[in-house]
């Protein structure tokens, strides 16, 4: 997560975010979200495919039948850079795939990611 924050920081983006800590975390906020209709939905979801409980496809194809919340942008984070992964999390409905480097400057490039992605809605 530190590096996810320091990504958005260096990319100056001011976004209030919520941290779930594993996938059925996740679906259950989301059908909260579904059923409270003065709760505000994401407008962006940062998801890892490797979540504990329920994997991040799981999490996407629940988030993707929301009621409210299922044209909220998605990028997928990984260490898979399996074209199979990738071709997946497109299917489910995620806007952008970034594969997590090694190094701590190339990780930083998530901000930007994140900031085309904002800027192009």
């Amino acid at each position: 997560m530190y590096l996810i924050r320091e990504a958005i920081r260096s990319a100056k983006l001011d976004l209030a975010f919520q941290v779930c800590t594993d996938g059925e975390e996740a679906t259950r906020i989301f059908d909260h979200l579904d059923e409270d209709a003065s709760a505000p939905c994401p407008g962006l979801v940062i998801l890892d495919i490797n979540l504990p409980k329920k994997s991040g496809g799981e999490v996407l194809q629940h988030m993707r039948e929301s009621r409210r919340c299922k044209n909220a942008l998605v990028v997928v984070v990984s260490t898979s850079d399996s074209p199979q992964d990738r071709q997946r999390m497109k299917e489910l409905g995620a806007n952008a795939y970034f594969r997590k480097p090694s190094e701590f400057d190339e990780f930083l490039k998530l901000g930007d990611v994140l900031k085309a992605l904002l800027d192009h809605e």
